[in-house]
């Protein structure tokens, strides 16, 4: 394919110059090379597009017509050509992006409105599921996802951030209820559970400065698939449940929710961005993935810096909490109606 492009450049030229010297000349090579490479061409074409004889180069009418369409091939390859290096220079065009639904509405949504206002000439579509889909099968540029640890894949991945869930609840469920004070106390309350990539559903790996233990959830009065619909249930007063740092830490600061067993948490996970290759990365997914090194890191250790003051008595919020990361995260209402 690459030798057929070359001859069809060189017998354009060669029409437009009007001889073989003259496009040897050009470039740096004989006129039998050119006419060779014309002969080529008319192999391949299994046509004559070009009359020679010892003084004279005239162009047949198949060649005429050829020539014409050869141009525009031409300018549409080389058009496709400089757009494609473009792309790994200056970031335009749509870009493709996946995150799991907790990611999504606590901070990658936020993060990818910033970098459009960034880079206006880029588009932005946010495609939101629990599981990672197939990057490359559908077509997506990158993925924002939690995981504790990421399949082995051909994917490239860079890690983002650190989180962790937390036990909360509503301050209307625990007046209803009592405030457990330990591990075992779970026993008398209704647990809430979250399908999860990062944990199973029925069990809390739980930890502490001192241990680890494992909750066995056996009975649930509501089961979701999304932390935002867990958050709803809470709110509703439902039960106990948990949540992750950067989905809970405005809940906690404003007292919509309240932290249950603060000296727990459940077992560390890691937030990743993943991308089919890093070879002849687009100039979108490099640009994305500096800004949201600059933007949802420092959010995520922001959050966990909220939650992490959260750790004495739980329906007593602490004086002054840290504050957002200006421009990083969404607001949320205290409670939704």
């Amino acid at each position: 394919m690459a030798d057929f492009l070359n001859n069809l450049r060189t017998f354009v030229r060669v029409v437009e110059a009007g001889s073989f010297t003259a496009v040897a000349n050009e470039s740096d090579c004989t006129p039998g090379q050119v006419s060779r490479a014309v002969t080529s061409l008319e192999e391949e074409l299994q046509a004559l597009v070009l009359h020679r004889t010892t003084r004279h180069l005239s162009v047949t009418d198949v060649g005429t017509r050829f020539y014409e369409r050869a141009k525009v091939i031409l300018a549409d390859i080389d058009s496709a050509t400089d757009e494609a290096r473009n792309a790994t220079e200056s970031p335009v065009g749509r870009i493709r992006v996946h995150s799991s639904p907790g990611l999504a509405y606590s901070e990658v949504a936020t993060a990818l409105a910033s970098y459009q206002a960034s880079f206006p000439a880029v588009s932005v579509e946010l495609k939101i599921e629990q599981s990672m889909p197939g990057l490359v099968e559908e077509g997506y540029d990158l993925s924002v996802v939690s995981a504790t640890q990421l399949p082995d894949s051909a994917y490239i991945s860079q890690a983002l951030g650190a989180a962790y869930s937390v036990l909360v609840s509503s301050a209307d469920y625990i007046a209803r209820h009592g405030l457990p004070r330990k591990l075992t106390d779970l026993a008398d309350h209704a647990l809430l559970q979250l399908e999860s990539p990062v944990s199973a559903a029925d069990e809390w790996h739980l930890q502490s400065a001192d241990d680890t233990h494992l909750w066995t959830i056996t009975r649930t009065p509501f089961r979701v698939n999304t932390p935002d619909a867990l958050r709803a249930a809470l709110f509703a007063g439902v039960g106990i449940g948990t949540l992750p740092t950067y989905t809970v830490a405005d809940d906690l600061a404003s007292g919509a929710l309240v932290r249950v067993l603060p000296q727990y948490h459940l077992r560390p996970f890691t937030v990743f961005a993943v991308y089919p290759s890093r070879r002849y990365l687009d100039a979108k997914v490099r640009t994305l993935l500096e800004h949201l090194r600059a933007t949802l890191s420092p959010a995520l250790a922001n959050a966990m810096e909220i939650v992490e003051t959260f750790t004495g008595d739980a329906t007593a919020p602490p004086a002054s909490p840290p504050k957002r990361v200006a421009g990083t995260a969404r607001k949320r209402p205290a409670k939704r109606k």
